[in-house]
């Protein structure tokens, strides 16, 4: 029984983990996108429809050998609303 028990809530923690929500860039105004970015330093946010990604304010949120790529999104106000940046790897070819 204390195993069906531990089963099940280990369950119900991944179903809830698998339903947060992340904030729409396109039904938020471009100020309240980039205001997100800049007071949690690091967030994924949905930029239309199934997609998704993860802005950055400053190269601090990035890992060992990725740099700062502009990011610009969609928002309800702006077409392409510049929020931060994007961390990208290094090209193993430069």
């Amino acid at each position: 029984m204390k195993r069906l028990t531990l089963s099940l809530m280990l369950v119900l923690a991944a179903g809830s983990a698998l339903a947060q929500s992340r904030p729409s860039s396109p039904e938020r105004t471009c100020a309240a996108n980039r205001q997100s970015v800049d007071a949690n330093g690091a967030i994924v946010l949905g930029t239309g429809g199934a997609t998704y990604d993860r802005f950055v304010r400053d190269p601090g949120f990035c890992a060992h050998g990725e740099f700062l790529e502009q990011a610009f999104v969609p928002s309800r106000d702006v077409a392409q609303c510049f929020i931060g940046y994007r961390c990208k790897v290094d090209s193993p070819w430069d």
